[in-house]
């Protein structure tokens, strides 16, 4: 097969980029309504094990995007997309056989790990060719597309569940991931030339470790992702057993997080319409004040003796928010964290990405297992995630406040 040689238009590119990057949403949405049976079948004793089996994903993605960026930056951005595609393809047919908890949490976290290479890759080549708002507007428009799949993604699942059984959504992961790597492979240019390519060198990751925590706004973005992920990864755990165990919504679950990522999805659109206009750090605060309000009031709420109407509606409303919050403040994190690492693109997603990642699954492992009945432990989290990070995003100065 040639390779391609035409850039793609700007249209098919975010496309391609938003499939690319919608492994991840698949991989762990779709598997949100099969939780309950998973836990039945593999976990009978422990049935609040099962939600590890999207924090092993997370923690399997967050270990593996810490070494894709340095091989994209030495062999090209498409082989180690394709090589990634290989490996979660292999782990999904582990997880489609396994038999025991442990055997299905080992198969996430190197699905996970496999899934690490399209998404970091893609941040990658999208900061091959865009920068600064430029490059925060092309991250929005692929989070629109992005942000369809979560939408879609529990329904596919319920239904795929319904008609063939929960391990049939592991065949769906497979098919999804060859489809979306024959479309790479036959219409994206490579995006790194030959010349431009960094040796494979742990010296130089540990440098790029270096220069990314000692560069002031790279490092701040660092550690604000890793709360704004562990608020998103916190609500993912649990959210399934809070529309099941505490408001009996199990059935209509994948319907209403349906609707959740819908609105939700609204984030990107907005956020690449105002982000020239008022700043992605006037956005970033903007966002986590308005969402310090929701889970103070979603507290308050949950502990109060409040009619089920309004206790559901509440927990809706603070969800989507969360949900929201993550499509307007992860792309401009993303865009700020590397403005000033062109020099070192592969190597600077990498850093980011896989520091903020691991660092969020330490959050969200334990809040999720702190379960209760009701959605109290993961709104307390929530609460202490986004205080910290409205704090260090004031922090923030770029160079021209210098």
């Amino acid at each position: 097969m040639n390779r391609p040689t035409k850039r793609l238009s700007q249209g098919e590119f975010i496309a391609l980029m938003a499939m690319v990057a919608a492994t991840v949403a698949f991989s762990i949405d779709s598997m949100l309504p099969a939780l309950p049976e998973i836990g039945s079948e593999l976990s009978p004793n422990d049935l609040n094990k099962a939600q590890l089996i999207l924090t092993s994903f997370v923690l399997g993605m967050g270990l593996g995007t810490f070494f894709t960026g340095p091989l994209s930056d030495a062999f090209g951005r498409r082989p180690v997309m394709i090589g990634g595609a290989v490996i979660y393809i292999g782990a999904s047919a582990l997880a489609w056989k396994a038999q025991s908890l442990e055997i299905m949490l080992a198969a996430r976290v190197l699905q996970g790990v496999g899934a690490a290479g399209p998404r970091v890759v893609a941040m990658a080549m999208i900061r091959d060719l865009y920068a600064g708002p430029s490059m925060a507007r092309i991250l929005s428009f692929t989070m629109i597309i992005f942000s369809l799949v979560p939408a879609l993604a529990p329904t596919m699942g319920y239904y795929i569940i319904a008609g063939y059984g929960w391990r049939a959504i592991f065949v769906s992961f497979m098919v999804f991931s060859v489809a979306v790597s024959v479309w790479l492979l036959v219409r994206q240019p490579e995006t790194l030339a030959i010349e431009d390519r960094r040796p494979l060198s742990v010296s130089a990751l540990a440098a790029a470790v270096v220069e990314m925590f000692t560069h002031h706004t790279a490092r701040l973005s660092i550690f604000i992702q890793t709360l704004t992920f562990g608020m998103l990864f916190t609500v993912l755990s649990s959210t399934q057993q809070v529309f099941d165990v505490t408001f009996g919504q199990g059935d209509a679950f994948h319907l209403w997080f349906g609707g959740i990522a819908i609105v939700a999805a609204s984030s990107s659109l907005l956020n690449s319409q105002i982000v020239g206009i008022y700043g992605m750090r006037a956005i970033i605060k903007a966002m986590f004040v308005i969402q310090i309000g929701l889970t103070i009031a979603l507290i308050l709420v949950a502990m109060s003796p409040a009619p089920y109407w309004l206790a559901f509606g509440m927990y809706v409303f603070w969800v989507t928010g969360n949900f929201f919050q993550a499509g307007l403040c992860i792309g401009n994190l993303n865009a700020l964290g590397m403005e000033e690492m062109g020099h070192i693109a592969g190597l600077a997603a990498s850093v980011l990405a896989s520091f903020a990642t691991v660092g969020a699954v330490i959050i969200a492992i334990p809040a999720g297992l702190m379960f209760d009945g009701t959605p109290l432990p993961m709104a307390v989290v929530a609460l202490i995630c986004c205080i910290l990070a409205l704090w260090l995003t004031t922090k923030i100065r770029r160079p021209s406040d210098i």
